[in-house]
């Protein structure tokens, strides 16, 4: 999980994943860059028998870029990289999936996401700073577009019944900036943001506005280096599944309920509130069960 903009603490874990993660810690990377070591924290059993020009088609760059990155890590070379790699990745790789079928690999990754997520989620800390910024902000914007509004739609349903101003952001263009701008009118200290791939440029607009506007901005990305990084101020990573013609997001989703669970914990009226919305449910038979 990370605290701050460019950082990645592994905090009490120390898998593969996470330490790929430190690797990475304090180094100024180019976007190129950054896709490269997503794409290694996403596959850190196999990075270390990779060729450079295997990681360079995993990543979708080219062989050069990776010579290039090893180097801006302080690395020799590649070689030097990928032996440092087996040092702190596992002895061998993992077992060969080719029996499954596509659609028992996409399923496949996406436990492997979630598994990534709860080692991540053995240091709490973030989360739990996350959730008390957010709880604090009257009222709490949760901007999500195009991939990612589904999953802020989500986020602010649910915390719509817990929060007492919860405005949820889904749709671009030239007014994101006045809702952003009313928002902090009205009193907003911090702003939720979802943002999965493809990364709309004008989230990345809408959060460095929001910022300058003096809101703390939360993120849940895919990656830690993703192109929002660099406007958040506490971001948490969670991978995107890519083995279908389009992403699936169950660790995004999942980290966003634990991050809802965070922000109750900060709310000390968030049960009296629950409560009493199933009083009102149960009078006006909201729900057949």
């Amino acid at each position: 999980m990370s605290g701050t903009t460019g950082t990645t603490g592994t905090g009490a874990t120390d898998s593969p994943a996470a330490r790929l993660q430190a690797l990475f810690e304090g180094h100024r990377l180019t976007p190129t860059q950054r896709r490269i070591a997503h794409s290694m924290v996403r596959r850190a059993a196999d990075v270390p028998f990779l060729s450079s020009v295997e990681l360079a088609e995993l990543a979708g760059v080219s062989q050069p870029s990776v010579t290039r990155f090893a180097v801006a890590l302080g690395f020799d070379g590649y070689p030097a990289l990928r032996r440092h790699l087996r040092e702190v990745a596992p002895a061998e790789p993992v077992p060969d999936a080719g029996a499954r079928n596509e659609y028992q690999q996409a399923v496949a990754a996406e436990i492997e996401n979630l598994r990534h997520l709860a080692e991540a989620l053995a240091d709490p800390g973030p989360v739990r700073e996350a959730g008390g910024v957010l709880a604090a902000s009257r009222p709490l914007p949760v901007l999500g577009l195009r991939a990612a509004a589904a999953q802020a739609h989500g986020f602010a349903y649910f915390a719509a019944k817990v929060h007492p101003d919860v405005r949820f952001l889904g749709e671009g263009g030239t007014m994101l900036h006045d809702r952003v701008d009313a928002a902090v009118r009205a009193g907003a200290t911090a702003l939720l943001c979802f943002a999965l791939p493809r990364h709309p440029r004008e989230v990345v607009e809408a959060l460095a506005h929001a910022k300058e506007a003096g809101l703390t901005v939360v993120t849940v990305a895919d990656s830690a280096f993703a192109p929002v990084a660099k406007v958040s101020d506490l971001l948490l990573p969670a991978a995107v599944g890519t083995g279908l013609a389009f992403d699936t997001a169950c660790a995004p989703m999942l980290l966003g309920r634990v991050l809802l669970e965070a922000m109750c914990d900060d709310l000390p009226d968030a049960q009296a509130r629950l409560e009493e919305f199933d009083t009102r449910a149960a009078a006006r038979g909201l729900f057949v069960d």
